[in-house]
């Protein structure tokens, strides 16, 4: 496992919220995540489709640990800003965020991620995100 790996994962798992979600993260390269978590009623609103919440967090921890990815050793990160448009109902079986760094900078770095409802084996776009990412120095 590359160091960028183990560091994405150690980190992710100590997120109780991702747990909460029954969320899993998949890293294959820098500057690349997937976050997936399945359906559960308790994640839904009132028409029964999963909760914008519920998105947008898997959407926000996967621009985070894209970011988190590229950043030096001891660095960690944290969202300043992010743009997020729903493009359909949340109705699947599980649902994926797939992010990716556009430009990372010493201090801000910029990601997109993606958000998918997947039913029966086919995967339909539920929402976009553009966010900013700040990279926090070790302290000393």
């Amino acid at each position: 496992m590359e160091d960028f790996e183990r560091r994405v994962r150690e980190s992710f798992g100590r997120q109780a919220f991702m747990m909460t979600l029954g969320a899993r993260i998949m890293t294959k390269k820098k500057g690349e995540v997937e976050i997936r978590f399945p359906f559960h009623s308790s994640l839904t609103q009132q028409n029964d489709f999963v909760h914008a919440g519920a998105i947008t967090s898997i959407l926000d921890s996967a621009c985070g640990y894209a970011a988190l990815s590229v950043v030096p050793e001891g660095h960690d990160v944290l969202s300043v800003e992010f743009k997020v448009n729903f493009l359909a109902p949340a109705v699947g079986e599980e649902f994926c965020a797939r992010s990716q760094v556009k430009r990372a900078g010493k201090t801000l770095i910029v990601c997109a991620a993606d958000a998918f409802a997947c039913k029966n084996g086919e995967e339909k776009l539920v929402a976009t995100m553009l966010a900013t990412i700040m990279a926090l120095q070790p302290n000393r």
